[in-house]
């Protein structure tokens, strides 16, 4: 065993490895092989080696005095601690590195690593060098009333002041701001809560109580504000919240507010545009269809990857844009028939029972399928001598059929500013908000279940996911080099979990040579591994 320092120059500087290396034998050929990467520890240390295994007893030393001890997660921990700092995430947190702050960090970092409650965190002491790269002692258990829930308090009487400085950074005069609206779902009693409530479920969890959480981001995603809600508050109702935030808060002037259809009605437009800001959305179903009656628009004039637009009779400020997607087409059309199918084969078990029935049973019993397909405008129905009798509305169902993958984006954005192809991808973007709310919801951040009970605690834990999120936001920017090089379908190597679990591989262990014990000592980086710190811009 030997002692091997390898120099490589990168970009102007000079990098030196420190490698533990043994030589063997394979057949007639000398090979050699990398048993420990000391490059982090002291000089003294590495001399100290250097000398033993130089002396008399390096004959006495061989592969089996070599042990690993204590092995912890580091790579993600370190990698995600120092994205943060490199953000300026630590200092808008809180401008000094104090005790309540430095927790919070952990607990940013910690939900995108190890998602679920706090205590759990907490318990992960052991495993990884998380906590104490956030100034907590090694192989000390963080106390999860004091070191968690304590510094969420502080965490939450600062949300508005961090949020002002996102803001700042992130929204510019004259900027596209996207908002939102989704629910999560919670279990158990709330009795004494003011945001646990029954509301519009999106998440098709019927009986459950909920909150309601808004988002606002920038034109890119990039998360500025988090808002909660009670669970039975109407999306458009939360508006007004939010261009008051930008007005007053956030001084930001001549912003395009884009929201989804439903939620900027008349009233909120009204609303939005007496602060001096325009909106883009998009007309609903009924409101689409109010302008073929009025004979504003006519089918023909959906095309594919064209954006032809007509003014507002009555105000020539109003532009709709005509949008057609040829793949949702075919999807609306199906779904529509599908549920039409499922109908009448429910419909038909009612008609065909061998047995009578009263005619308010009959009732209840077609009722409830309407209530499961929502297609009854679909049929005209009766209930005659205790028998069901219906037929399909043929010209209703051509009707709604038409208009299968055709939408209308409206705006008073005028078009020296945006075009109509323009107003359609500002539009778009709002797909940003939506992929935020899945992660946030599922697969990456897991914001349920909610472990707390106090009101202002599931606020804070609100805003910490959404933190959580602006740091892994920063993080996919710059691994959008490994994205676009990654294959298709089955050959596709990368997702961000996939990231994480590659850079947690990335291990601190303490390694035993002979008498000596090294602590501290980092496990080599493999090519992958180094790829990606290359692409974050960062070091171990």
């Amino acid at each position: 065993m030997y002692v091997e320092e390898i120099k490589a120059k990168r970009n102007g500087k000079t990098y030196t490895t420190v490698l533990i290396r043994e030589s063997y034998r394979e057949g007639s050929k000398v090979l050699h092989r990398t048993i420990s990467n000391i490059s982090n520890l002291p000089r003294q240390y590495i001399q100290r080696i250097k000398d033993m295994l130089k002396g008399e007893d390096a004959r006495k030393i061989s592969i089996e005095d070599l042990s690993v001890s204590g092995s912890r997660e580091y790579g993600a921990s370190k990698v995600l601690i120092e994205l943060a700092k490199d953000i300026g995430l630590d200092k808008i947190i809180y401008s000094k590195p104090v005790r309540w702050s430095l927790n919070a960090l952990a607990m940013i970092a910690g939900r995108i690593m190890y998602p679920g409650s706090k205590l759990s965190l907490t318990s992960m002491y052991l495993d990884t060098v998380l906590w104490e790269l956030c100034g907590h002692e090694k192989d000390s258990q963080p106390d999860v009333n004091k070191d968690c829930y304590e510094s969420m308090d502080e965490l939450f009487k600062r949300q508005k002041s961090i949020q002002n400085q996102l803001a700042k950074k992130h929204l510019k005069d004259g900027c596209i701001v996207l908002y939102d609206i989704t629910s999560t779902y919670f279990e158990g009693e709330y009795e004494e809560s003011a945001l646990v409530k029954f509301g519009y479920n999106r998440d098709c969890k019927r009986g459950h109580e909920q909150i309601n959480i808004g988002l606002l981001t920038n034109v890119e995603g990039c998360p500025v504000a988090v808002e909660t809600f009670p669970g039975n508050t109407q999306d458009q109702v939360t508006v007004k919240g939010q261009i008051e935030k930008l007005v007053n808060e956030y001084k930001v002037k001549d912003v395009i507010f884009v929201g989804d259809r439903g939620m900027l009605t008349p009233k909120r437009l009204s609303e939005v545009n007496k602060e001096g800001y325009k909106t883009i959305t998009a007309l609903t179903h009924a409101q689409m269809q109010n302008l073929i009656s009025e004979g504003l628009i006519t089918k023909d004039l959906f095309k594919v990857d064209e954006y032809p637009e007509v003014r507002e009779r009555d105000d020539i400020k109003i532009r709709y844009v005509l949008c057609l997607n040829p793949k949702r087409q075919k999807m609306d059309h199906q779904a529509r028939m599908n549920l039409v199918k499922a109908t009448i084969i429910e419909l038909d078990k009612i008609k065909n029972a061998k047995r009578k029935q009263l005619k308010e049973k009959t009732g209840a019993r077609v009722g409830k399928i309407w209530a499961k397909y929502g297609t009854e405008k679909y049929f005209e129905w009766s209930v005659v001598d205790d028998r069901l009798k219906y037929e399909v509305i043929q010209e209703v169902l051509d009707k709604e059929n038409r208009l299968d993958g055709c939408y209308i984006i409206r705006t008073d954005v005028a078009e020296d500013l945006l075009s109509s192809k323009e107003v359609y991808k500002a539009y778009k973007k709002l797909i940003h908000v939506e992929q935020a709310f899945r992660i946030i919801k599922t697969h990456s951040l897991e914001i349920r279940p909610v472990f707390h009970h106090l009101d202002h605690r599931i606020q804070a834990h609100v805003f910490l996911c959404m933190l959580s999120y602006y740091l892994e936001w920063h993080m996919n920017q710059r691994l959008s080099i490994v994205y676009q090089n990654d294959g298709n379908g089955k050959n596709r190597r990368w997702t961000f979990l996939q990231v994480i679990e590659r850079l947690k591989s990335i291990r601190s262990q303490t390694v035993s040579l002979g008498n000596i014990k090294l602590p501290n000592v980092i496990s080599t980086l493999d090519g992958e591994q180094q790829m990606l710190l290359d692409a974050l811009r960062l070091k171990l």
